[in-house]
């Protein structure tokens, strides 16, 4: 008996790391030091001295139950990118610079090209933030996950200085809300997607001429990476008073997470496009409004207060990044919270 015959492949481990190299490789910032395969990643401090006051950000999530339909597609490169925005959007959110990522694939058995194709996704997602890729892990878990299943998670770490770290504190009625638009239903909620549509390739594959596309590739959509817009608009000299990641939880929970007490939101529903995708599982699945809008993003991913004076600079900064914002709302004052109109 050998750790191999138990379940675990060391030798695949050692192949699954020479096929993302190069990915890996593709991240790297002038910050890191060493190569991968070390006991832990190596990142600079040098230029943050540069900041006053200097401030880490921290953010860790996963995909959720989303990586279900990548095993049913087998499609897996683009769901890393969706472990990757969950977290420096986040970041982001508190008006940081994502610095370094870091992933974790929990699988049934190493299958090394499928392992790469994960970490290709995670690499773009941070080429498309702008942050290293610096180490990572993949444990075999054999017995405990069916072997062609998988799970993927992973942390960011990112910096600010104090004097720039958005908290929400400065909002104050007669603010504007500007939300960029998503790329579908992101990473949340699909759990609730998985009990309203039939999880098997063929309905995953069928075309649909409300979506445009496929049912399987509306869903597999990545989540919208944000940071790029989120600097340009600090760049553009406008500070960002509110910032709200629309994750679980929808507009009823996000929202209201960067009000301070005395303020409220208001959102009007039909001033930006909501996608195809939530109108059809609303329908599919006879979920009311008001559950739609308290699990999903119903089409705006990020959602930011602006004084009244900066939107239109910001909302060309968006653009020039290459999202697309829309003009949704605004601050009153009232019990914290939102109304949705």
């Amino acid at each position: 008996m050998d750790y191999k015959h138990s379940g675990v492949d060391i030798e695949a481990g050692y192949r699954a790391v020479e096929l993302m190299k190069e990915h890996v490789k593709s991240t790297i910032r002038p910050e890191v030091l060493g190569g991968l395969g070390g006991f832990s990643g190596a990142f600079s401090l040098e230029k943050i001295k540069e900041m006053e006051h200097p401030v880490l950000l921290s953010g860790t999530d996963g995909c959720g139950t989303k990586v279900k339909l990548a095993f049913l597609m087998n499609k897996h490169d683009t769901i890393g990118i969706d472990a990757v925005a969950m977290c420096v959007n986040d970041v982001a959110c508190a008006g940081g610079e994502p610095l370094f990522f870091l992933d974790y694939i929990a699988c049934g058995k190493n299958y090394p090209e499928k392992i790469a194709s994960i970490v290709s996704g995670v690499a773009e997602g941070c080429r498309q933030s702008g942050c290293a890729l610096i180490g990572g892990e993949t444990a075999e878990h054999p017995g405990l996950m069916p072997e062609d299943e998988y799970d993927l998670a992973g942390f960011a770490v990112g910096v600010v200085d104090e004097k720039d770290i958005i908290t929400g504190a400065d909002i104050q009625a007669g603010d504007v809300l500007v939300g960029m638009a998503s790329t579908g239903v992101h990473s949340n909620g699909f759990s609730l997607v998985r009990k309203t549509f039939t999880m098997d390739e063929k309905t995953l594959r069928r075309y649909h001429d409300e979506l445009g596309g496929t049912l399987g590739d509306a869903l597999l959509a990545p989540t919208r990476i944000y940071v790029g817009a989120l600097k340009a608009v600090r760049e553009a000299g406008v500070r960002i008073r509110g910032c709200s990641h629309i994750t679980g939880g929808g507009f009823y929970e996000n929202i209201p997470r960067m009000l301070p007490e005395g303020k409220r939101a208001v959102v009007e529903k039909n001033s930006y496009p909501v996608p195809a995708i939530f109108t059809m599982l609303a329908r599919e699945g006879n979920v009311a409004e008001q559950m739609m809008y308290n699990t999903y993003n119903m089409g705006l991913g990020m959602v930011v207060a602006l004084d009244p004076s900066d939107v239109d600079t910001a909302m060309e900064a968006m653009r020039a990044a290459g999202d697309t914002p829309y003009v949704v709302g605004r601050i009153v004052d009232g019990e914290k919270g939102v109304d949705l109109c």
